[in-house]
């Protein structure tokens, strides 16, 4: 059996942060013209952050969040028992590694962890099916989000 090619980990520190946020400007801002301004929300602060690292030299190569509690309410429909997956960002060279899934589960994770028993999440639209095969089902109109179309998706967790 090989070694694996990446890692998945909790960020801590600003370092980690200082990736994540570098992944997130390489994709949404630069890559897909997101304002910078809406890119960064202000709710990092209050955000669990996982952080893919390429296993050999800790390069970044992908970023999610995860928004739970209060920070979370109006993504969330208000429900406390539910946590909002965001950010989710894969560089453009370590995409097709299963970084993305492998981000997906992370969250997923940190959201059981902290007693959540649902992940909701805005996808666009071209991604339905990547959290479609993930088993997140998507609910709701399409609508704008920084100029690109979007659907609300959720999945449930499952505990034990």
């Amino acid at each position: 059996m090989s070694a694996p090619l990446h890692t998945v980990r909790v960020a801590e520190g600003p370092a980690d942060l200082a990736a994540c946020f570098a992944v997130r400007r390489a994709v949404f801002v630069e890559e897909q013209g997101v304002a910078q301004e809406l890119e960064y929300d202000g709710r990092d602060g209050d955000a669990l952050h996982v952080l893919a690292v390429r296993a050999d030299d800790g390069a970044p190569l992908g970023t999610a969040r995860l928004l739970y509690g209060p920070g979370a309410a109006d993504r969330t429909g208000g429900d406390p028992g539910t946590g909002s997956l965001g950010r989710l960002a894969v560089a453009s060279a370590a995409r097709g590694l299963g970084i993305g899934g492998a981000l997906v589960r992370a969250v997923e994770g940190a959201a059981r962890e902290r007693g959540l028993n649902a992940v909701d999440l805005h996808a666009q639209t071209h991604a339905l099916g990547f959290y479609e095969r993930l088993g997140y089902a998507a609910y709701g109109p399409e609508f704008d989000d920084a100029g690109m179309a979007h659907r609300a998706m959720r999945r449930e967790l499952r505990t034990g």
